[in-house]
């Protein structure tokens, strides 16, 4: 440490070690190699992605797997993300005004991530680069595609993003603070950067997305009934509003987390006290509504259904009749994996917790775990939708939208 009193308490030794532009990063780099143990492991299982997300190459039979080239696309971005660490250590020596001089280094890591995305490559999966900006391009407005034109791909985007709520908002602060005169993005968060209102927006975007992707299908479902006279196997559209209930019940969270942070007792006209009692029930309503949603509906698992369902002899107990996954033990385990961190992530979207963001290794521990919990997801949500696609909806699994016997996608 160099000894100036005004600059070592603003860093522990954690934002020392690993700044927030390389928190970012890591968290960003992790995503696109669980995506691709994703499509490895799921393939294995002779299940297909690409065919479930209409992501279609011209040659298959002339290019390398999907999953092998997501892992060459990871590696490419990890060596340099690696050297620059190494190179960050070297010259900082852990010094917290050497930390804060050289913001530049973590920061250019960031820039040259979109660059990455954007090179006309085709050594680096240059269609599959630009499948996912074109699809992020559409989800980024709430946009949802059409069945047959790779609906199940924007959900599963879109639902990914809402797990990288809080590192946007993260990468918004990073961002900020390294334009701004006043800050260093490798210096402590401060998570006020353009104002107090700009984070909790920003962590709130996902949810919204998604929110508008279920009002755009319970509306096609509603104007499908129309055209034909009736609800026929679609429903009325109702699961589709329930569905945004959850995404919805994230914003009161959020919310009353930012209203905590800056509490004012003669703008808010309620005491603190009930401030977070309102709170901690919406964190509640939200964590819990969102593990019933992931393992009834997003998983079709039989756990919370009726009793003859879930006792059904023909399955094991609250899973279902056609399973994937060798193991029960498997299911049981993502269920109480998914409870967990399902609460733990509720309460990370709250802004106003500084006894705990006061150190930043948790907060990145948290970011960490959820992108766990989001690939661990993942496989059994792709799973679901093979079964469903080639065995049918789960029974009693109407309103899920557009499904016909063709095998078009259903919303989770």
């Amino acid at each position: 440490m160099d000894g100036d009193s005004a600059v070592e308490p603003e860093l522990d030794t954690f934002g020392l070690i690993l700044p927030l532009p390389y928190r970012i990063a890591v968290i960003l780099v992790l995503g696109v190699w669980a995506w691709g143990v994703n499509l490895h492991y799921l393939s294995l299982l002779k299940i297909d992605v690409p065919a479930l997300i209409r992501y279609h190459t011209r040659s298959p039979s002339v290019i390398a797997p999907h999953h092998r080239r997501t892992y060459r696309l990871a590696t490419l971005i990890t060596i340099p993300l690696i050297f620059s660490i190494l190179l960050f250590w070297k010259i900082t020596h852990g010094r917290a005004s050497l930390v804060l001089a050289w913001e530049l280094l973590p920061q250019s890591y960031l820039f040259l991530l979109v660059l990455i995305f954007f090179l006309p490559l085709h050594y680096l999966s240059r269609s599959g680069r630009y499948r996912f900006l074109s699809t992020l391009k559409r989800v980024s407005i709430g946009g949802i595609a059409e069945g047959q034109d790779g609906k199940f791909g924007d959900i599963l985007l879109a639902d990914v993003l809402t797990s990288y709520a809080k590192v946007l908002g993260d990468l918004f602060v990073s961002g900020c603070m390294f334009f701004s005169s006043k800050y260093s993005s490798t210096d402590k968060p401060n998570r006020t950067c353009g104002g107090p209102y700009m984070v909790p927006i920003i962590i709130s975007i996902p949810s919204i997305i998604r929110l508008r992707q279920c009002l755009i299908e319970y509306y096609r479902v509603r104007r499908s009934g129309k055209k034909s006279g009736g609800f026929g196997s679609s429903g009325w559209g109702g699961q589709h509003l329930a569905n945004a209930l959850k995404y919805s019940s994230a914003f009161p969270v959020v919310i009353l987390s930012a209203l905590q942070r800056g509490y004012d007792p003669g703008k808010i006209g309620m005491s603190e006290t009930g401030l977070f009692r309102l709170w901690l029930f919406f964190v509640f309503f939200n964590s819990f509504y969102s593990f019933y949603w992931d393992v009834a509906k997003d998983w079709d698992l039989t756990l919370f259904g009726p009793a003859s369902e879930r006792n059904n002899a023909e399955h094991p107990w609250g899973l279902r009749r056609h399973i994937h996954f060798h193991s029960k033990d498997v299911y049981y385990g993502a269920i109480f994996i998914d409870l967990l961190l399902r609460c733990t992530w509720s309460l990370k979207l709250s802004p106003h917790l500084d006894h705990f963001n006061d150190w930043e290794g948790g907060i990145f521990v948290m970011e960490f775990l959820e992108v766990l919990r989001r690939w661990m997801w993942i496989f059994f949500r792709v799973e679901t939708e093979w079964v469903r696609t080639n065995r049918g909806p789960a029974p009693g699994d109407i309103l899920l939208g557009d499904y016909n016997s063709a095998g078009k996608e259903d919303d989770d």
